[in-house]
C-alpha cells in the first residue's frame, strides 16, 4: 500500500491559488480587451467626423464635441495604460502562483515514483521468495 503525499493538502492549496491568479489574469485580460476596443471606437469615430458646418453655431457645435472626444479618449487612454499595468501584476501573480504550484508537482511526482519502486521491489521480494522456497520444494528439500 502506497502512502499519501504528505504535502497534498498544500498542492491542494497551491492549485486554488493557481486557478484564482487565472481567473485574475483573465479578468485583467478582458478588461483591458474591453478598454482597447472603446478606445479604439472613440478613436475611429473622432477620425470618421467629416462636418463642414455651415454657420458660427454648427462650428461651435463641431468644436465641443470634437473637444470632448478628444477629452474621453485621453479618459481611455489613461484608463487603457491602468488596466495594462493592473493586467501585467496580475500576469505576475499567476506566474508566481503557477511556480510555486510547479515545485510541488515536482516533488508529488518524485514521491510518485519512490512509492512505485517501494512496490515494485516489495512484490519483487516477494516474487523471489516464492521462487526460492518453489524450486526448493521441487528439489525436495524440507522447508524450514
Amino acid at each position: 500500500m502506497t502512502r499519501q503525499f504528505p504535502l497534498a493538502g498544500l498542492l491542494r492549496l497551491r492549485h486554488l491559488r493557481e486557478d484564482q491568479a487565472a481567473g485574475s489574469l483573465a479578468l485583467a485580460n478582458e478588461n483591458l480587451r474591453t478598454s482597447r476596443a472603446r478606445t479604439d471606437g472613440v478613436s475611429d469615430a473622432l477620425v470618421a467626423t467629416d462636418l463642414d458646418p455651415s454657420g458660427s453655431a454648427s462650428l461651435h457645435a463641431v468644436a465641443a464635441a470634437r473637444a470632448s472626444a478628444r477629452s474621453m479618449l485621453a479618459d481611455l487612454q489613461s484608463l487603457e495604460l491602468e488596466l495594462r499595468s493592473e493586467q501585467d501584476r496580475a500576469q505576475d501573480r499567476y506566474r508566481a502562483a503557477r511556480a510555486e504550484t510547479v515545485g510541488l508537482e515536482k516533488l508529488e511526482e518524485r514521491h510518485r515514483d519512490t512509492e512505485a519502486a517501494a512496490v515494485i521491489g516489495a512484490e519483487q521480494l516477494v516474487l523471489d521468495e516464492l521462487a526460492t522456497t518453489g524450486a526448493g520444494r521441487r528439489s525436495g528439500e524440507a522447508r524450514p
